[in-house]
């Protein structure tokens, strides 16, 4: 088996301020100069990411973006292309979160292609999967993480897999204080490894897959412990310092 080096994103989500952020990640970037095995990225809103590169130094923390436009360029008002992120030294970007599916209509084509702008321009996109609440009651977790899946796979084949990371986010578990079991985490986390394996082992065997469902400090060693848990996709706890550090160190290299 390949050994996965975990990896803990902060997904800032619309929120802070210059006057929040800085001692924000201040705390986080002096949190780890001790040894912390995962790879750690902040997503910040758009605006901050100059502050963000500026900061960060030599921290070893990565800049990644929430979200781009699946067009190169053009008339497209309020919309950010992969260039200009790449132009903020980012390395990653989140498509498809379930705020961006559900609030603002983005269908699993529109997804799809954000994933491969984004690998066009050298970015490793994070691509979020996961049910609704309803979903889930009906017992369609897999169908519908397939259908999601499977409209990336069709349209940038299987090995596109290789550069990229997977989150999932069990919708009914962002932002309400609910939490999928470690186990419930790890079932959807083998399907997931195990629907990629269909197509090809190595990839499946290589990729990360993250939990995005209100991780905090006092869950994160059980979730992570998980055999296909690679680490976490993080909202709310990454607005604080302390709490973000101990999900950091919480994730462990397999």
């Amino acid at each position: 088996m390949t050994q996965r080096r975990p990896l803990v994103a902060a997904n800032w989500k619309m929120n802070g301020s210059l006057a929040s952020i800085r001692p924000l990640l201040k705390g986080i970037c002096s949190g780890l100069q001790a040894k912390c095995d995962a790879e750690v990225v902040i997503c910040p809103p758009y605006v901050y990411l100059a502050e963000l590169t500026d900061k960060l130094g030599n921290s070893g923390i990565i800049s990644g973006a929430q979200n781009l436009s699946h067009l190169e360029s053009g008339a497209f008002t309020g919309e950010i292309s992969a260039d200009m992120l790449k132009d903020f030294s980012c390395k990653y970007v989140i498509v498809g979160h379930s705020e961006r599916r559900a609030l603002y209509g983005e269908t699993d084509g529109l997804v799809a292609a954000k994933f491969m702008r984004g690998q066009d321009a050298a970015l490793v996109p994070i691509l979020c999967v996961g049910e609704q609440l309803a979903e889930r009651e009906s017992g369609d977790t897999e169908v519908v993480i397939e259908r999601q899946l499977n409209a990336v796979i069709e349209l940038a084949g299987i090995k596109a897999f290789n550069d990229a990371v997977i989150a999932y986010e069990p919708v009914w578990a962002i932002g309400t204080g609910e939490t999928a079991t470690p186990d419930q985490a790890q079932e959807v986390h083998a399907f997931v490894r195990l629907l990629l394996a269909r197509h090809d082992d190595a990839v499946a065997d290589k990729i990360r897959i993250l939990y995005g469902g209100s991780v905090k400090a006092a869950n994160a060693v059980e979730i992570f412990n998980m055999v296909d848990v690679d680490g976490g996709l993080i909202g709310g706890a990454a607005l604080d310092a302390d709490e973000f550090l101990s999900i950091c160190h919480a994730a462990r290299g397999s």
